[in-house]
């Protein structure tokens, strides 16, 4: 299984259009990138890959970091930045199969699967596969889970990506708080490789209307708002979930210079291969 990280970043980016504070330059001058958030999955054994959500970046990102087209792809939720980029498969492919939730959002009246199938009517070429969380499908070779996370007010869902053969496990939290409901975390439990929501500092809480949530034991707040882990909630749920590796990603520009580029937050084109 080898593991590209298109897209590492949340929904401006870093560096952010416009901006001029100190990590969106150090980013600039560095040559550093963190794009709409997007993850490429190669199967090694079968030649097929999975795209995880469809960055507005996708064009940008594909050819910068020449990976192969995808055989197949998923949507975990439907904000803008994991979903737009699928305009970007007109003209491109023959044909595609999108994964997406078949549960029904109380808030939209409408599942991840039907919502994308709505808004992207118009290209053919799109086949939108109804998924039922918390039971595994076979994509592109691997058993993928979706499982429900907390990102209010819309549903939304982590992954587990496994290789039935290798045993290599990926695991997502997709955007959430900390609150993810335990039969979720089981299944993403002792992953090879754990990508982890991880939007700002808990520190800066303080700066948030609502303020921070899920405090750990030392009083330090896990969620930032209600709907994304704090860097320090991210780390506790790589060491609940007994993670082997953990890059933190969905990061936003507000990290302060001299800890945005720190391990283990990502940076777009990191590649791993699991296991190693």
């Amino acid at each position: 299984m080898r593991v590209t990280l298109l897209g590492t970043g949340d929904t401006t980016g870093t560096p952010t259009v416009g901006c001029d504070c100190e990590t969106c330059v150090a980013a600039r001058e560095r040559g550093l990138e963190r794009t709409r958030f997007s993850v490429h999955v190669e199967n090694d054994r079968t030649g097929e890959s999975l795209l995880v959500d469809f960055s507005p970046d996708f064009r940008y990102q594909f050819l910068r970091d020449d990976v192969a087209l995808p055989d197949a792809g998923i949507i975990t939720h439907i904000h803008f930045d994991h979903l737009d980029g699928l305009g970007n498969v007109f003209r491109v492919f023959d044909s595609l199969d999108v994964y997406a939730a078949d549960e029904t959002d109380p808030k939209t009246g409408l599942s991840v699967a039907e919502t994308v199938a709505s808004d992207y009517d118009y290209l053919d070429t799109v086949t939108v596969q109804p998924t039922t969380p918390l039971e595994p499908v076979r994509i592109c070779g691997f058993d993928v889970t979706l499982v429900p996370v907390e990102h209010p007010p819309l549903l939304c869902y982590g992954l587990a990506i496994e290789d039935p053969e290798t045993g290599a496990k990926l695991s997502l939290s997709g955007d959430t708080s900390y609150g993810i409901p335990d039969r979720s975390r089981e299944i993403l439990a002792n992953p090879d490789l754990l990508l982890a929501d991880a939007i700002v500092p808990a520190r800066f809480c303080d700066h948030h209307p609502v303020g921070g949530r899920h405090k750990g034991p030392d009083g330090i707040p896990r969620t930032f708002g209600t709907k994304h882990m704090t860097r320090e909630g991210a780390l506790a749920l790589a060491s609940d979930l007994e993670a082997e590796q953990t890059r933190l990603v969905h990061l936003a520009h507000y990290y302060p210079l001299e800890e945005a580029f720190a391990e283990p937050l990502a940076v777009d084109g990191e590649q791993y291969l699991l296991p190693e």
